[in-house]
């Protein structure tokens, strides 16, 4: 059995891990940290989990961490780079669902994060988490760093196309929804249910933290210059991702070949599932699993397929965009099917 351990285990993104873990076939759950609720029982927090996880959160000085085969840390930026290299002397694997091992560049992560980088030795070393773009790496790694959700849906809709270079990588474009969720588990004015309820807004339009990242990993796709207009919102639902991607075509291709790439691309991904053209999914079709699905449309101009390939992606943002991908890289680093505790059907309604 693999020994976890959840550092920050009182999120959204740590209870979903609770809840992919607690019936996962390979693995104990070991600690579970929180300073303010040291020797809470789990289940009392979270009734959804009584009969499932029967251990208690305890301080991060009580937390036998060391003891544990994998870390998950499910806690703010900064916090898995302070613990990491102590973890790792262990013998103990690091997951990190923040974004203190997700870019390689660190004047940018120390820029958008506001943050100096604590471990940059380590940051050589540490793997990033997408699955189906990076799983040699994930597979040998020590210390993974779970993409951020939004780059998800970026780079997984965008890959097939700038890998088979047929489109301007130079400008392209995401227009991307969230739900509540994603911002995370905290009292702020602008997640409260009359605040965000019954509202739709965009934010970060001036530049989101989450463009570096995407910049970074779609930039070792293709040899031209990528340019990236990102442009997130907030939408009133707890859970879901809707990315809509717009790429201009430079290449002669019709839309039988460019479904082709992407059904070429993803099959043999079983979190992926590529639509038939022309279809709109909807993030229900995602809920609580880790399924991201995707559906190619080309507007038409004067009658005819015109230069303009868009791209819809779906996700649940905890699961897949955070949580669910964590364990998938678990999986894939103690040798697991990488499907393994992961086959929930999504939810619907």
């Amino acid at each position: 059995m693999i020994k976890v351990g959840i550092v920050g285990g009182t999120g959204y993104t740590g209870v979903e891990l609770l809840r992919l873990l607690a019936t996962h076939s390979d693995v104990e759950l070991t600690a579970i940290t929180s300073r303010k609720e040291d020797g809470m029982p789990v289940s009392e927090m979270f009734p959804s989990l009584r009969g499932r996880v029967d251990i208690a959160f305890s301080s991060p000085d009580k937390a036998r961490l060391t003891e544990c085969d994998v870390v998950f840390f499910a806690t703010p930026h900064g916090v898995a780079m302070a613990q990491a290299a102590e973890l790792l002397a262990a013998g103990v694997k690091v997951i990190d669902l923040a974004a203190d091992f997700r870019l390689q560049d660190i004047a940018s992560f120390e820029k958008w994060y506001k943050m100096p980088h604590g471990c940059p030795d380590l940051l050589k070393e540490a793997a990033y988490g997408l699955v189906e773009l990076n799983r040699d790496a994930i597979r040998s790694a020590k210390i993974v760093g779970n993409p951020g959700c939004y780059p998800t849906t970026m780079q997984l809709g965008f890959a097939p196309l700038l890998k088979a270079g047929v489109i301007d990588a130079g400008h392209l474009i995401a227009d991307c929804k969230s739900g509540v969720s994603g911002a995370g588990r905290k009292a702020e004015v602008a997640t409260l249910f009359s605040e965000a309820g019954d509202n739709f807004k965009a934010y970060g339009v001036s530049g989101h933290r989450h463009s570096p990242e995407t910049l970074e990993r779609l930039s070792l796709l293709t040899k031209e210059k990528v340019g990236l207009i990102f442009t997130p919102h907030l939408t009133p639902m707890i859970r879901g991702m809707h990315s809509t991607l717009y790429a201009r075509l430079t290449k002669e291709i019709d839309n039988a070949a460019l479904q082709k790439l992407f059904e070429d691309a993803y099959a043999n991904e079983p979190f992926v599932d590529v639509m038939p053209f022309g279809s709109h999914p909807e993030t229900r079709s995602t809920r609580a699993s880790n399924m991201l699905r995707i559906a190619l449309h080309r507007p038409t101009e004067n009658g005819t397929a015109g230069d303009t390939v868009i791209v819809l992606v779906v996700q649940d943002n905890l699961v897949k965009g955070a949580s669910g991908q964590a364990v998938q890289c678990m999986n894939l680093m103690f040798g697991l099917s990488e499907t393994t505790g992961l086959l929930h059907v999504p939810v619907l309604p």
